[in-house]
């Protein structure tokens, strides 16, 4: 074998492999892109510059496996190296960050094999906003969706910044009951309040303002999955628009200071009932915080919206499934060849979730900065590569097909919309027009008359007058585009 890096790391993870017998990883040679230490020996094994040596070494040697020791290495390089070894048929492993070594030291078996999270092309955004202390610190603050993989997130960081009370409103019992133990056991200092129910019902979201009078609200609770909104686009118009209004009618009438609507690019020039009810959402609290500005202008709530991309990892994210797939032996299903999606971490999304509500003065569209949108088909390839099998040998790729509603790239603006800057990088303001308060209002209580009239075909045109640029894509609804 051959290791990566002929620093602190690289030597660190020397050491840990000798000492643990039962690894059988015969270090012969160390690589390093320091030019200066190029030529020098560790433990007796020569250093060499880079990976201009490896395809010689593997030849030589006969390597079939190389470490990546090295303290912060960018994205973009891991990627070159893994690149490499994959094209050299060796495997690759990894020595994780200090802060997950057990007890201080590095242990053999600590080592690990690349991820694809590992890989995805970009750097990780790192926020230490004082801010957000001074935001949170002694405050009640109220998270919805909190069982949900962006909401449980958001709780855990928000425990880190000392509130007074934490309010974790969720429906999903299961869901909720895990998140409750996890924070019992992880944070045990911080005051918790577990609320099981619903947002669409006003009844019991006016008794949770009652009771525990929340000053900060996020707002993560949401119907997400593509496919299964373009079945029932009752429930995602019912949850996703519905329950944004009631949670932000009642935010209002109790006084809470801001409001944080957790937006997806799906939001986006929609092709889809999900993304087309995640605008109609965003469209109303813009309306109603500028209504606010207009007519109450010494107090009043600020409704501050985020959106962004696929998040690594959460439930039903492409990466699971695919870890699924490779694991029974394949087929890897992909919708298209050419389908693109933006990626970022679940705690990189959830930090800048609240820096945006801190950096936020009301009737904002927040949008981040995702890096490169990656091709999910080279996402495949690479994940089967990584698992140490052969594409289309090992485990097949197939084309499935685009799902209902499902398009080719994200966007994350629309046509009419532009961008400002903020005093972050990774952060920018989408400038987006807001609506007539009045007029928005109206037609999102037109939705409750068609919910209960049940005819699907008029909840989803009565979509398409909110939100204009909703135009459907592969699914049954394209039809209502023709008929306008």
């Amino acid at each position: 074998g051959i290791i990566f890096g002929a620093g602190e790391a690289g030597i660190i993870a020397q050491e840990a492999i000798k000492r643990d017998s039962k690894i059988l990883f015969n270090t012969v040679a160390f690589l390093d892109d320091d030019p200066k230490k190029e030529g020098k020996n560790i433990d007796g094994k020569r250093i060499y510059k880079g990976l201009d040596d490896l395809e010689k070494l593997v030849n030589q040697f006969g390597i079939t496996e190389l470490i990546i020791a090295v303290r912060h290495l960018t994205v973009q390089r891991t990627n070159e190296i893994i690149d490499e070894c994959l094209r050299l048929k060796i495997s690759v492993s990894i020595v994780p960050p200090v802060d997950q070594w057990i007890n201080g030291g590095l242990t053999a078996g600590a080592i690990r094999e690349v991820k694809i999270e590992d890989l995805l092309s970009r750097e990780q955004i790192i926020l230490d906003n004082p801010r957000i202390h001074e935001d949170i610190q002694g405050k009640v603050i109220l998270v919805t969706g909190a069982a949900g993989s962006i909401g449980s997130e958001l709780c855990r960081q928000i425990c880190h910044y000392e509130p007074k009370l934490l309010i974790l409103f969720d429906i999903a019992e299961s869901a909720l009951y895990d998140v409750e133990q996890e924070f019992k056991e992880n944070h045990p200092s911080c005051p918790i309040k577990i609320v099981l129910g619903d947002v669409r019902n006003k009844k019991k979201v006016k008794e949770i303002f009652k009771a525990y009078k929340p000053q900060v609200v996020f707002h993560a609770a949401a119907y997400k999955h593509v496919p299964m909104m373009e079945k029932y686009p009752e429930e995602a118009i019912h949850s996703n628009v519905l329950g944004t209004k009631i949670l932000a009618d009642i935010s209002v009438l109790a006084k809470v200071d801001k409001f944080v609507f957790v937006s997806t690019d799906k939001a986006v020039n929609p092709t889809n009932v999900m993304g087309a009810s995640k605008r109609a959402a965003e469209m109303y609290v813009q309306a109603l915080n500028e209504y606010l500005e207009q007519n109450h202008k010494s107090y009043h709530t600020k409704f501050i919206t985020t959106r962004f991309g696929n998040v690594l990892g959460s439930n039903g994210s492409v990466i699971p499934l695919f870890k699924k797939q490779i694991q029974h032996g394949g087929p890897i299903t992909v919708t298209h060849p050419e389908i693109t999606r933006y990626f970022m971490t679940i705690p990189e999304a959830c930090q800048l979730v609240l820096e945006a509500g801190i950096m936020g003065e009301g009737g904002e569209i927040y949008i981040f900065d995702m890096g490169e949108p990656i091709k999910i088909h080279d996402l495949a390839k690479k994940m089967i590569q990584l698992s140490g099998k052969k594409v289309d040998e090992d485990v097949k790729i197939v084309f499935s097909g685009l799902r209902e509603g499902e398009k080719l790239y994200e966007e994350l603006l629309n046509d009419f919309e532009t961008v400002k800057i903020t005093h972050h990088p990774k952060i920018k303001i989408a400038q987006v027009p807001p609506s007539s308060y009045h007029k928005i209002d109206g037609q999102i209580e037109l939705f409750m008359e068609l919910i209960n009239k049940n005819s699907e075909n008029e909840l989803v045109s009565q979509l398409k007058v909110i939100v204009p640029e909703f135009i459907s894509n592969s699914s049954r609804f394209e039809v209502l585009d023709r008929l306008n």
